[in-house]
């Protein structure tokens, strides 16, 4: 599959400058945890779209920022968190006084995963085996245990709009998708969508709440909007071709995964077996056990909680497999 980036943003780690004071922070490769942030200026005035995975990335991401917006970044007094995974909220502290603002399901979920969680994983890792050598894999170098949670101080249920000098930021929820909570940020003055995890390009994207038809929904939502760039969650900025591709994998999975239920296979055994080798260049391809599972409980309406551990293992197994 050819490249989705935009040729004219090179897939670079740190701040890139999408004009009409818009930015986005990149961190390549774009696999677990190595998330994108946003930066929205007008005058004097600023809005971040997104923490990172813990402090010292965040601080290095707030000081670009303030280098190249020196009156704006200084003192951000608007944060927002696409949702609730940590990658793009546990460096909240980092934005002292901050009004932090994200979807009323996200504020809820984020009470259930704080950092102190992923620290213990990893505590726990060496006496895992090859599952906790995934797990160091994925999440070891950010430092949790030095993260203090700041949760969000307004939420919001179907849309918002706040002002960033003479631009507008539109909050749109389109969850739940990958997750409850997850929400766009549109800036139609600047014709620019901050997508959180709505968008992996170039990356398997991971669908741990689904139903997948709400996030079918989101990409057509981003498809109908007049926007000329696109930055994702995690992976290069795109345009709609980006948008397209995820949605065509998010499709074909569906209705691979639908077959396989039907024929009676299990989620794992089904996950194995869909051919994935229109992916093979994207990352993080063992993802597809966490959306076989998901897709399963969809198809069987259960509303039975996901084995986190369970589908970490899987998903460990099937990336020694591709080693």
């Amino acid at each position: 599959m050819t490249s989705l980036g935009l040729g004219k943003f090179a897939y670079t780690k740190g701040l890139h400058d999408l004009g009409n004071g818009a930015y986005a922070w990149l961190q390549p490769d774009g696999g677990w945890g190595w998330s994108n942030a946003g930066l929205i200026v007008d005058g004097d005035e600023s809005l971040l779209v997104d923490t990172l995975f813990d402090v010292p990335h965040t601080r290095a991401m707030l000081e670009a920022m303030r280098g190249a917006e020196p009156k704006a970044a200084a003192a951000i007094k608007t944060l927002v968190n696409t949702h609730h995974n940590g990658d793009h909220c546990y460096g909240n502290e980092c934005c002292e006084g901050a009004e932090i603002i994200a979807h009323k399901l996200a504020a809820e979920a984020m009470r259930h995963e704080p950092p102190a969680m992923l620290a213990g994983f990893l505590d726990m890792a060496p006496a895992l085996g090859e599952l906790g050598d995934y797990l160091t894999k994925c999440f070891g170098a950010f430092d949790f245990k030095n993260v203090r949670q700041v949760l969000p101080t307004l939420t919001f249920e179907k849309e918002m709009t706040r002002q960033v000098g003479a631009k507008t930021v539109k909050l749109m929820h389109v969850g739940p998708a990958h997750t409850p909570g997850d929400v766009l940020a549109f800036v139609p003055e600047d014709k620019t969508v901050f997508t959180g995890d709505i968008l992996f390009i170039e990356g398997h994207p991971i669908m741990w709440e689904g139903p997948v038809g709400n996030w079918i929904d989101a990409c057509d939502k981003i498809m109908a909007m007049d926007v000329e760039t696109v930055v994702p969650g995690h992976g290069p900025i795109t345009d709609k071709r980006g948008v397209a591709a995820l949605r065509e994998y998010l499709v074909y999975i569906q209705k691979e995964a639908r077959k396989r239920y039907d024929a009676g296979l299990s989620a794992f055994e089904a996950a194995k077996d869909i051919d994935m080798s229109d992916y093979d260049s994207w990352g993080d391809g063992e993802r597809i056990a966490v959306n076989v599972a998901t897709l399963y409980r969809e198809f069987s309406g259960s509303d039975e909680t996901p084995d986190a551990a369970t589908l970490f293992g899987q998903m460990a197994e099937l990336s020694k497999r591709k080693s």
